[in-house]
């Protein structure tokens, strides 16, 4: 099973448009952020974890040729608005892309994209299959198990998604009830939000993150959905514990088999 991670920024990116901070600015390439995203292969499967604003130039990117399904984690614009570019995967593959999260989301999505769930779509329009989930249950995503877990984001419910009891996937997360995160306990791979160093409404900081992976004791932690205002990535990365780490675009971690 490998994670790659097609994007880590928040809903503006990195650098943030007309903004001249030393991230935004800076050379290196760990501080460039595409909109959040992650693509998880496992047994012979590719699943989308979002599909925001900057899908086309992510499978670009990434080379990415062959995509089975995509999971929801909520319906806020930087986390589903590039619904439209999986058409091409409809014209490779010759059916309907799977789309899976809470009816919340997927009822936000239909009307969003009015002109793909219509009576009468309109013509040329992607091929989608909306999946609603049940939040307690594990679900079949093209034959793979997938167990959702819940957690909340400024009032709104987000699903978080745990692949074979090893990696757990959870973006835009402000908490998590303590039944919930019995799932995750002593995950070998835990992927979390961490949007910067200051209280937030809706987003774990970096140091409610870091207390609440210590919490969770993971093998390995990975902090996604970052802003330009986390600071230069080399420089927090050398700040963090030995085992979590700032991911990044491009990133991409392979489970050994056991």
């Amino acid at each position: 099973m490998k994670i790659t991670f097609f994007g880590t920024g928040t809903s503006q990116g990195i650098p943030v448009v007309g903004c001249s901070c030393a991230v935004c600015t800076s050379s290196s390439f760990y501080d460039s952020r595409l909109r959040t995203s992650a693509l998880i292969e496992v047994e012979n499967q590719n699943i989308l974890i979002d599909i925001g604003p900057d899908f086309r130039q992510q499978a670009l990117q990434n080379q990415l040729t062959t995509l089975n399904a995509i999971l929801i984690t909520h319906q806020h614009n930087d986390h589903v608005i590039g619904l439209d570019d999986v058409r091409p995967f409809n014209f490779i593959q010759k059916k309907s892309m799977p789309v899976y999260g809470l009816v919340g989301a997927l009822e936000d999505i239909k009307a969003r994209f009015s002109y793909i769930f219509s009576d009468s779509p309109y013509p040329g329009s992607p091929k989608i299959e909306l999946i609603p989930i049940n939040r307690y249950d594990i679900f079949s995503c093209n034959g793979i198990p997938v167990q959702p877990i819940l957690a909340e984001h400024g009032g709104m419910p987000v699903l978080g998604y745990i692949f074979q009891n090893r990696l757990a996937y959870l973006t835009d997360v402000k908490s998590i009830d303590s039944q919930e995160l019995k799932k995750i306990s002593g995950i070998e791979l835990l992927v979390l939000n961490a949007l910067h160093h200051e209280k937030h409404h809706s987003h774990l900081n970096l140091q409610e993150a870091v207390e609440l992976i210590q919490v969770i004791k993971p093998d390995h932690a990975y902090l996604t959905h970052l802003s330009h205002r986390m600071g230069i990535h080399l420089e927090i990365e050398k700040q963090l514990p030995t085992s979590i780490h700032l991911a990044y675009d491009g990133l991409t971690i392979e489970l050994a088999e056991r």
